[in-house]
């Protein structure tokens, strides 16, 4: 393992004993993988401030207790309470107290408190090109794939240490030649798809490169000319959820892929799957656990979590209240903020909309209904809830969603 003057000097202790004994686990993971050496992150996304257990807790009171810091910009994942609106938890008290300890710990080593599964739409969105060490399957695979940024799948603890350290070991996808794409998922005439329709074509189209690629690079060809970075982000959670991705090219849309040739390398590889309409709606048909018509309960939005562009098209809809169900929409901070300041924040609260901040209405006990089914337009949600809270689910677009909710019943618009 090549080591710089500066790692032999944090492993002795000179820079503290939390530095060395965070630098000391990442060069056990980094031969583990098989790596020789190490590199600078420029930015740490930590996931393991959800609380899991004592586990995650006695790990991160470790450092509190040696006076660590972190010594790159680190945003944190979602955690297990909104501490902006803690009357929201309606979970078992020690479990709550436990996570938000674990939050606030975070805090004490320096992250910064961003608690947003989408830390690039954060201020501190990374660069094409930079180094990371992130965790969160739905943002390594944005860092990698939309922006052009290089992380591994990092998980938790070892995402902390990186940041502690500010290194990361030099394998897998920081390497430009483990970029390449190895699979081939053709979509066939949907070019011309609106707007609206784009949402579940990306996330399909996610949820066949999860099952079909597993940790294979794919390049997609053939989305519609509508997506945007939101349809993007949808693709990529997909994935990251169906499968074990970590990156993906969308040709044409994402910056490593101007073209087939560059997104391949110019080698062959082989097609390994080709969706059309008929297709689409098969996949997105088995997402959801009811069918049309049937009651629900609530509607969930934002997983990964809304951006302000998503919470624009929301708020354009608020005709449609009042709603028959609630409707909990997931967001970050710096959203949260945004939408305070402009007076959205309380539209949506008049309208019914319960916006949740610092968390997921899938990872924690918020949604006060769950005896009927849930209507989301996440791909994410649909797949992880019905595992993780023991509810049925109703997949549809953002305009189905609502109108699921304004009816109290599954509806298409």
């Amino acid at each position: 393992m090549e080591l710089t003057q500066d790692d032999r000097e944090m492993l002795s202790g000179t820079q503290g004993s939390a530095a060395a004994d965070a630098l000391g686990l990442v060069l056990r993971f980094a031969e583990a993988v098989g790596a020789d050496r190490m590199v600078d992150c420029a930015q740490a996304h930590v996931d393991g401030c959800l609380y899991h257990g004592q586990a995650s807790l006695d790990f991160v009171e470790r450092f509190v207790a040696q006076q660590g810091r972190v010594r790159v910009p680190t945003t944190l994942n979602v955690g297990s309470v909104d501490l902006i609106h803690p009357e929201l938890y309606i979970g078992e008290a020690e479990l709550g107290a436990a996570g938000k300890r674990l939050m606030e710990a975070h805090l004490e080593l320096g992250c910064t408190p961003s608690f947003t599964c989408a830390p690039y739409q954060t201020l501190l969105r990374p660069r094409l090109g930079d180094q990371l060490a992130w965790a969160e399957s739905n943002a390594i695979v944005f860092a990698n794939s939309v922006i052009g940024a290089r992380t591994n799948r990092y998980g938790d603890f070892i995402d902390l240490a990186c940041a502690l350290t500010g290194r990361v070991p030099d394998y897998g996808l920081h390497r430009s030649e483990n970029r390449l794409a190895g699979a081939i998922v053709e979509i066939t005439g949907l070019e011309n798809a609106t707007a609206d329709q784009a949402g579940g074509i990306a996330v399909a189209a996610g949820l066949v490169v999860g099952r079909e690629c597993g940790d294979t690079i794919a390049a997609i060809t053939g989305l519609p000319a509508a997506t945007s970075e939101d349809d993007l982000k949808a693709l990529g959670a997909a994935a990251a959820s169906s499968g074990s991705v970590a990156m993906f090219h969308a040709v044409g849309l994402t910056p490593e892929a101007p073209d087939l040739e560059t997104a391949t390398g110019d080698r062959e590889v082989p097609v390994v799957a080709r969706l059309d309409a008929a297709e689409v709606a098969a996949v997105l048909n088995r997402l959801g656990t009811v069918t049309e018509g049937a009651p629900i309960t609530a509607a969930a939005l934002g997983t990964p979590h809304f951006s302000l562009s998503e919470f624009e098209r929301l708020l354009a809809m608020l005709d449609l209240a009042p709603f028959a169900v609630p409707v909990y929409v997931n967001t970050g901070r710096h959203e949260w903020e945004r939408l305070c300041a402009t007076g959205n924040a309380a539209r949506l609260e008049q309208a019914g909309v319960t916006v949740v901040v610092d968390t997921c209405t899938y990872v924690t006990a918020i949604i006060r209904d769950l005896s009927g089914a849930v209507m989301t337009n996440s791909g994410k949600w649909a797949y992880y809830a019905p595992g993780n809270l023991g509810v049925d689910v109703a997949f549809g677009t953002l305009a189905d969603t609502l109108l699921s909710a304004k009816a109290g019943r599954v509806v298409r618009a």
